[in-house]
């Protein structure tokens, strides 16, 4: 019974341990800015529809 629960959890513990051996290790960081920049502007939007809507503005 041990011998099948080993053989059912040993490709996981083999895949376990290359667990990030193929990423590039570039050292570049994510494109962050480009995604905050894009929901700064939709936040603003979003402030200035509501202001709209709640007749702040014309």
């Amino acid at each position: 019974m041990s011998n099948a629960a080993e053989a059912k959890t040993a490709p996981a513990a083999a895949s376990a341990a290359k667990v990030g051996e193929d990423v590039a290790k570039s050292g570049a960081k994510p494109p962050y800015s480009f995604r905050l920049g894009w929901a700064l502007f939709l936040l603003a939007l979003n402030f200035l529809m509501a202001a709209y809507y709640f007749h702040i503005i014309i």
